[in-house]
């Protein structure tokens, strides 16, 4: 009976936490983190002030709680394990683009990348989300850098480029694709830049 309601005990409040951050993340990525209204998280969780304050002494910790237990679990899932230990980098960025790019309703097109969304609007104002996100930005950064050296063990990716250099301008550019086709609002433009990044994956074979 004890540990049943120890579990209970520590169940609960995990999930407000939760419910707290995921409110958070769909208002910021609506809205952005300055225009975020902390009384439509409260709205849409059903939660009172006392429950926010109790697990976020503020706004900006919040915003930081969504970076890094919302934002960068989500972009683990997408866009780090399926490269993690993969020596064939390449076929599985190829696999990655395209099934972005067959997505009947890619909502990064309406929203833009909630990742490359806050670096534009906080790094500039804020040094301590700047860090966060350039910490998150950096690891992904670092998850195709590793991939694209054992592709390069592994015979698939040509031995003379530089890895480094390499995977910071994918991240990059898939980045760009996503905060253009925002910009323009198409779908089109979207898949097109995705298959432009395909056809750069050719040139890095082995």
């Amino acid at each position: 009976m004890y540990d049943f309601l120890m579990s209970a005990t520590t169940k609960a409040p995990d999930h407000t936490r939760q419910a707290l951050l995921d409110a958070a993340f769909a208002e910021i990525h609506r809205h952005g983190f300055q225009a975020a209204s902390l009384s439509q998280i409260l709205a849409d969780t059903g939660l009172t002030k006392g429950a926010l304050y109790h697990h976020f002494p503020d706004k900006r910790a919040l915003g930081l709680a969504v970076v890094e237990d919302v934002i960068r679990p989500r972009l683990a899932a997408m866009m780090f394990a399926p490269l993690a230990g993969s020596d064939t980098p390449l076929a599985a960025l190829r696999a990655l683009l395209e099934a972005k790019a067959a997505d009947p309703d890619p909502w990064v097109v309406t929203l833009g990348c909630p990742l490359n969304n806050l670096m534009q609007e906080m790094s500039p104002v804020d040094e301590t989300f700047r860090l966060h996100l350039n910490a998150l930005f950096r690891d992904w950064v670092d998850v195709v850098s590793a991939a694209l050296l054992r592709g390069q063990r592994a015979g698939e990716v040509k031995p003379d480029i530089d890895v480094d250099a390499t995977a910071f301008f994918l991240v990059s550019a898939l980045e760009g694709c996503v905060g253009m086709s925002k910009n323009t609002q198409s779908v089109a433009a979207y898949r097109g830049c995705l298959g432009q990044l395909v056809n750069y994956l050719e040139t890095l074979k082995a």
